[in-house]
């Protein structure tokens, strides 16, 4: 939100305009010919509060009593949908916009024996000055006592005749005229482009240290992670100190502060179990029980088959991309839609195994052994990952997770020892027991089907070995798990183990992703594995349907450059997929606030809607006591 209020921002000081953030309107209006400084402030401060009253209104509003994976995945939508609206309609080269005019002097100065620029200074003073503002306006106004009220205690707040919407309205408001003035304020430090929210990493960590109350101790927090990312640059560039090796990323290391102090407070204020206040009857997505499985299997591999052989290379291309993604997507099932684990950082485990195939394939390490050995380097991963987030869940899981998997793709990922940096890696030619099975060759036999064939092999074993796992008991501990942790421990259920194996498989298979990723491109680049490839997976495996195996692979369709898009793009002779980001963050938004079930789900349910629940089996296990018949408990 803050990207988008500081990229009109400028664009409203340069020519005039208002840049629209809705799709079929048009794309800018003309408000007055020269923008002065102030007329350009008032401008972002309106539109920024605005911003805020319509995201809560449309958005966030539907959805305070919805579960926290819908919750969180209308952030992500609406993070998806903004960045595309920020790609689309704003002069943005390469990765970062030239602004100009900035608000505060960048002049050097002298302190303490040290150079630097006023503008820093100035952002300090600022700092300590708002949340000496918001301070006050909390603990010593009536809105304030009200809004900490309602907080509080939300039934007795209403009984009171406080109305937590319109204060909820108002938060809305001014944090987004905060994020959208603070990124402004930063554009000549830290640069402008649609992935500058990922800045909100470092914030989130000073405000947790704050437990998200306390303004005073964020801002201090605020500050102190900001050194500390500042002394790692400056022990980077000083040419008298080797403190950091060469093939360490500097930026890397940056982006693992804020990652390490999210865990260990986390950590320090998670518990193994939710107290009993957490408990809330939210219905989660259901999981249906795979039926059928055989005759889908042999029906969809089937067709995937005849398709390899007959389609051109274009369609081949979208085939094998379809395939790939639905295996990251499958990740996504087991651990959000089984276990109801929020993760992002899924493409950061792909990343980590695809580099490390090209590794061992470049030592003589067979294409076969190379692929399970790279996907069990992810689930370790992906395992040590899990581990501190067994003791939270929810929001805070998915910011946890989110600031891991931007410091992998800082530190991991861009390491000249594991990716060549940011030139990437070429995978050499990959041979299963001496066939090629290469995807590389010269026109239309390009994308070939061996490679195709290979993709199908795999996703077809995962989507198999998937639906067993719902089926057995292992999948209804994960499920007892995701629906009720307390009750899943008072039926015997190891919870912490039912968590860290559903991140084992879970990284397995996005390790398979990754490993496919990396022998499937010319150059296997860190920018193929960016965070927001991770968003991107979790967002349409929600939309398609995050509980079912379905799901995922209605999910790959739907990737951009998938079947479905190439489909719509060669009938409809346009280039959809330069809006397909921000129409996914729209259709992400509408699927959390009145689909939770997603597609797949929304069909199931037109044809079973009348069909009566089985019968219980007598005698059931604890875990089938905890799961009534559509996998909820």
């Amino acid at each position: 939100m803050g990207v988008y209020v500081a990229f009109a921002y400028f664009e409203f000081r340069e020519t005039g305009d208002w840049v629209l953030p809705i799709i079929g309107l048009p794309a800018r209006v003309h408000l007055m010919p020269r923008p002065t400084l102030v007329t350009a402030l008032v401008f972002a401060v309106i539109l920024g509060a605005l911003l805020g009253v319509l995201v809560h209104l449309l958005v966030f509003r539907p959805l305070r009593r919805s579960s926290a994976l819908a919750r969180v995945v209308a952030a992500l939508g609406l993070m998806l949908y903004l960045q595309e609206i920020v790609r689309l309609r704003f002069p943005v080269s390469g990765a970062a916009v030239v602004a100009h005019r900035p608000v505060l002097p960048d002049s050097p100065v002298r302190l303490f024996g040290t150079a630097v620029t006023e503008n820093r200074l100035i952002l300090a003073v600022l700092a300590v000055v708002v949340a000496a503002a918001l301070t006050a306006l909390f603990r010593f106004t009536r809105f304030g006592l009200a809004t900490r009220a309602a907080e509080g205690n939300e039934k007795g707040a209403l009984l009171l005749g406080i109305a937590p919407d319109r204060l909820a309205g108002v938060c809305w408001a001014i944090a987004s005229v905060l994020a959208g003035l603070a990124v402004i304020l930063i554009e000549p430090i830290a640069g402008l482009s649609p992935t500058t929210s990922l800045l909100v990493i470092p914030a989130l960590a000073a405000a947790m240290i704050a437990s998200l109350h306390s303004f005073a101790l964020a801002t201090i927090a605020g500050l102190a992670i900001g050194m500390a990312q500042s002394l790692v640059l400056g022990w980077a560039v000083r040419p008298d100190t080797h403190l950091i090796p060469d093939w360490l990323p500097t930026t890397g290391l940056q982006q693992l502060i804020p990652a390490i102090v999210i865990i260990v407070v986390l950590i320090r204020n998670g518990d193994a179990l939710p107290d009993r206040s957490a408990i809330a009857s939210r219905r989660l997505p259901p999981s249906p029980r795979p039926r059928h499985v055989l005759l889908w299997t042999i029906g969809l591999v089937g067709i995937v088959s005849v398709a390899l052989v007959t389609v051109g290379a274009g369609y081949r291309h979208a085939l094998i991309v379809s395939m790939v993604f639905g295996l990251l997507a499958l990740s996504v099932v087991v651990l959000t839609g089984y276990s109801g684990q929020i993760s992002l950082a899924q493409l950061a485990f792909a990343g980590v195994a695809g580099f490390a195939a090209i590794r061992l394939t470049e030592h003589h390490v067979p294409f076969p052994i190379a692929l399970v050995l790279a996907s069990l380097i992810a689930t370790v991963i992906g395992v040590l990952v899990g581990w501190p987030a067994t003791r939270v869940r929810g929001m805070s899981l998915a910011i946890a997770t989110l600031a891991l998997a931007v410091a992998i793709e800082g530190l991991v990922l861009a390491s000249t020892a594991l990716s060549n940096g940011q030139a990437g890696s070429a995978a050499p030619r990959p041979y299963f027991f001496g066939i090629d099975v290469g995807i590389g060759a010269t026109g239309d036999d390009n994308f070939r089907p061996a490679f195709g064939f290979l993709c199908l092999a795999i996703l077809t074993l995962a989507c198999l070995a998937v639906a067993n796992l719902r089926r057995n008991r292992t999948g209804l501990r994960w499920l007892a798990v995701r629906a009720n942790e307390r009750a899943a421990a008072a039926a015997g259920i190891d919870v912490t183990r039912a968590k860290l194996g559903a991140f084992a498989v879970s990284s397995f298979l996005a390790g398979l992703c990754g490993v496919l990723m990396a022998f499937s491109v010319t150059t296997l680049s860190p920018t193929s594995f960016m965070v927001i490839g991770s968003l991107v997976a979790v967002a349409m495996t929600y939309l398609a349907g995050v509980s079912s195996v379905g799901g995922a692979l209605l999910a790959g369709m739907l990737a951009q450059s998938g079947i479905l898009v190439t489909t719509i793009n060669e009938t409809s002779g346009s280039d959809s997929s330069k809006s397909v980001f921000a129409i996914s963050g729209l259709a992400l938004i509408v699927a959390a606030i009145w689909v939770p079930e997603g597609i797949t789900g929304l069909v199931r349910s037109r044809f079973t809607r009348s069909t009566p629940a089985p019968t219980p089996a007598l005698n059931p296990t604890p875990a089938a006591v905890l799961l009534s018949a559509d996998g909820e408990a």
